[in-house]
């Protein structure tokens, strides 16, 4: 089977391999495992990859290059409409070869491949939705736009989307999923917390204003101020990273913020098993592995109700769903806080949860849709 991936996932090169970001690669050596050939159309970088980003594996890999694009500005725009017609013959071409085809959305790439693949209505095809799929969702235009196409089963035919979260209302095609980052041999024994202080807090992922990591050391300095000594280790980079390092200054909290950088996922496992809590005060998310990952390990989330978090945390039951205000907020984690019996029970209960999602599971779910 010729398997054709359309992603705006950057790549790099190193040694004969291509790397990408690891968690979506991980995933995407799943999918490789069964089929024969991979093409895969994306944008390439001349760095080289970095400590987060693993190579493809796959048993015949032709990576077909396209340029970068975005509609940001004038100049930009005026740019990408003078590469749209040699990137939208890319596709169609590499569309035409393949057996399957499958979409990597949202991104600049899967809204043109959601618009290409309507002219192959007989194929095999899937498409991974990574982004929110809540109705109703604030989102860029150019994402609700890819949902409606993904969606509309006049113009996508033959086609699996798959989403997070499980929501009324959908069309037929539309197909609740998820994602896994542990297999059945990673199911060591959980580590049993007391939540004696001090506590410590994880924030993992992109340092970045969607993600508000800001906020996430303000509500630990709040705490601490509260009379809960707390520690914030931090993994991620991004253009927040100086932000936080000022904020912690202000708040006087600079010894208790911690900046690992990007991490392997080992020394993220190690994190985990070390920490009571993970902040997660995003604006936007998928399926939030951070948030599944921390699970696993008993690690209690505290995240905002964004996408299928509210389901991931049973409304509450299984963490503290985030109002982004930052007393009510420090109030709410207070509380739980002074309640260390139903710490033991949220955390407990959250580990069975995300057990539940191995690779294993992934892998079969996988093959089913092949």
């Amino acid at each position: 089977m010729k398997f054709a991936v359309i992603t705006h996932i950057k790549h790099f090169r190193e040694n004969g391999d291509y790397y990408s970001y690891a968690p979506y690669v991980r995933e995407m050596n799943l999918w490789f495992q069964h089929v024969d050939e991979v093409l895969v159309v994306g944008t390439f970088s001349s760095e080289k990859p970095g400590a987060i980003d693993l190579p493809y594996l796959a048993k015949q890999l032709d990576l077909r290059r396209v340029p970068d694009f975005d509609v940001l500005g004038l100049q930009s725009m005026l740019k990408t409409l003078i590469l749209l017609p040699s990137i939208l013959k890319v596709i169609y071409k590499t569309m035409q070869e393949a057996d399957h085809i499958h979409l990597r959305c949202p991104g600049n790439m899967g809204l043109l491949g959601a618009l290409v693949q309507i002219f192959f209505p007989h194929k095999p095809k899937t498409a991974k939705y990574a982004g929110n799929w809540k109705p109703g969702a604030r989102q860029p235009r150019s994402y609700r736009f890819q949902k409606w196409i993904l969606s509309n089963t006049y113009l996508t035919k033959n086609m699996q989307v798959l989403v997070y979260g499980e929501w009324p209302n959908q069309t037929p095609n539309v197909k609740a999923f998820f994602t896994a980052s542990y297999s059945e041999k990673d199911k060591a024994e959980i580590p049993k917390r007391k939540y004696d202080l001090p506590l410590r807090f994880l924030f993992v992922g992109s340092l970045s204003p969607g993600k508000q990591p800001v906020y996430a050391l303000a509500l630990v300095a709040e705490l601490i101020e509260r009379g809960f000594p707390s520690e914030l280790h931090v993994y991620g980079e991004g253009p927040e990273r100086e932000k936080l390092n000022k904020v912690a200054k202000e708040l006087n909290v600079e010894r208790q913020l911690f900046l690992h950088g990007n991490q392997p996922s080992e020394a993220l496992k190690e994190a985990y098993t070390k920490s009571h809590f993970l902040i997660l005060p995003s604006k936007s998310e998928g399926w939030p592995k951070v948030v599944a990952e921390a699970m696993w390990w008993g690690v209690i989330p505290i995240a905002t109700p964004v996408s299928c978090v509210t389901w991931m945390l049973d409304s509450g039951k299984r963490g503290v769903l985030l109002q982004v205000d930052l007393d009510s907020d420090a109030q709410k984690v207070q509380e739980h806080l002074l309640d260390k019996p139903k710490l033991k029970t949220m955390a407990a209960e959250a580990a069975t949860w995300s057990r539940n999602y191995t690779l294993e599971r992934f892998d079969a779910e996988i093959k089913k849709l092949l």
